[in-house]
């Protein structure tokens, strides 16, 4: 049951953290949050290090919730949960470090909210029923609701409603389709059950499982976002406050990728073999159109965004590429992008508390007067854009070679988009940092020791899985060897 502790874990440390500003003052909700997500990495660096069981299994439990209707309490964490779940841990140190001087108001809340999205998130990464898949996946939208729509900029009533409405009615159509498989599944065997385990057999008629596969795929890929339904991201980004940012980038938009790897795929594998040349072309459209975008964009965050959308299309052309490398690909970048555009938000979020804008041609001169941040960003960008030896181009090189086995028109198309991150990397880096010099910028502090701890821990990581990628692949391996769908 160490997983439901660990879930529970999250949720009392948000309520301690809440209840803690009043009785021990504003720093007291960092400190419980730290405290929180430093314990869950070790207990997630412990766990991969005593190893799986006979069935690749880090963790699990099972207990009856309703067993009236088959629902149950399945938690299970194997390679992909545990590579998920470690770095939601990670990333919850970065988003609390990252908002340590830039929230001043209700502070115990603001650490309340962070640490309900990410075991929201968890719970994500670890269910195995799908009805409890869906209540996680419901946990972990309010509470990013309310970090735009209260700590956010100026237009974050707008930001954090479309983010709203976007995520619930993709969620909706995802319910749908969970109760219509549970029905046709009882149809067939005359077992209700949300079991993730049983349903993976279910008997479905192709034209069903068509539209059922759709509904998953829709919520998922709005999460993750692709095109065309990835407009509330450059908003939500926009707005929110650099912790929720970093969560947004670093691990919400994960759970759509997870989703798609873990449920839309295996559940209906012949409907999705078919629907993989149409996903593949969403990948690479959003691949280019994410990539064009983020190129015309004059605002540091909203470009950022857009190449968040350009990296996510990677994964739907490695995933629907039906093979072990496009597989591993899309996992990878999973992880790398978690580092590389958590630590871009970071850096865009430091900035314009420094400077109070996100306009990048307001920024100039930062190189000479704040070289520690030029150099973190040109970092961080470079990572972005591709460069070999860092995490970004194992995970996109195999995800293109992958893709190109299955059809290599679109692979070659995607490759021009690894050309246009090289041009907006380059850009953000020339107009934020060697641009017309801003006067505000020399009386701008520099990072200190705080902020380049965490950026040093999200470079060893981009530099571990650039050079030795191997711990990741091992990890993932057997969870898609399990997952049955490659030929």
């Amino acid at each position: 049951m160490i997983l439901f502790v660990v879930i529970l874990a999250l949720l009392g440390a948000g309520v301690v953290a809440w209840a803690s500003e009043r009785v021990l003052g504003k720093d007291a909700p960092r400190l419980v949050s730290l405290l929180a997500f430093g314990a869950g990495l070790v207990w997630s660096a412990a766990v991969w290090l005593d190893g799986a069981d006979a069935n690749g299994l880090y963790a699990a439990m099972d207990w009856p919730w309703i067993a009236r209707f088959g629902i149950h309490l399945t938690l299970e964490m194997d390679g992909l949960s545990l590579l998920m779940v470690a770095l939601t841990m990670f990333l919850g140190i970065v988003a609390v470090v990252s908002s340590w001087d830039e929230i001043e108001s209700a502070q115990g809340f603001f650490q309340f909210n962070i640490l309900w999205v990410m075991a929201g998130v968890v719970g994500v990464f670890t269910a195995m029923d799908l009805l409890l898949f869906f209540f996680f996946w419901e946990v972990m939208l309010i509470p990013m609701y309310l970090l735009i729509a209260i700590w956010g900029h100026e237009e974050k009533a707008y930001a954090s409603m479309k983010f709203f409405l976007f995520t619930q009615i993709s969620g909706l159509l995802m319910l749908f389709a969970i109760l219509a498989l549970v029905f046709v599944h009882h149809g067939a065997t005359g077992e209700i059950t949300f079991s993730y385990k049983a349903l993976l057999g279910a008997e479905i008629d192709p034209r069903i499982a068509t539209w059922l596969m759709l509904g998953f795929f829709v919520a998922f890929a709005t999460k993750l976002p692709s095109v065309p339904v990835h407009t509330w991201l450059p908003d939500a980004h926009t707005q929110a406050p650099t912790a929720g940012s970093v969560i947004l980038a670093g691990i919400l938009l994960k759970t759509g990728a997870y989703g798609i790897i873990r449920f839309a795929v295996p559940l209906f594998p012949e409907a999705s073999a078919d629907f993989a040349v149409w996903a593949m072309l969403l990948g690479t459209v959003s691949i280019l159109y994410g990539g064009a975008m983020a190129f015309s964009q004059s605002d540091f965050k909203r470009l950022v965004a857009y190449s968040s959308i350009a990296h996510m299309g990677f994964i739907l052309l490695g995933v629907y590429a039906f093979n072990e490398l496009g597989m591993q690909g899309a996992i990878v970048t999973m992880v790398a992008h978690g580092f590389s555009t958590a630590a871009l938000f970071m850096m865009a979020g430091a900035i314009q508390q420094r400077l109070h804008t996100r306009e990048m041609s307001q920024m100039g001169g930062l190189w000479k007067h704040a070289p520690r941040m030029g150099t973190m960003t040109l970092f961080f960008v470079i990572a972005s854009v591709g460069m070999p030896g860092l995490g970004n181009f194992v995970g996109e090189f195999l995800a293109l070679l992958g893709a190109f086995q299955e059809n290599w028109v679109m692979a070659a198309v995607a490759t021009l988009g690894i050309v246009v991150a090289a041009v907006y990397g380059l850009y953000l880096m020339q107009r934020s940092f060697q641009g017309t010099p801003n006067p505000d910028v020399a009386s701008m502090r520099d990072f200190g020791l705080r902020e380049m701890s965490v950026m040093a821990a999200m470079m060893a990581g981009l530099v571990w899985v650039g050079v030795y990628p191997q711990h990741v692949l091992e990890l993932s391996s057997a969870t898609i060897q399990t997952l049955g769908v490659l030929p």
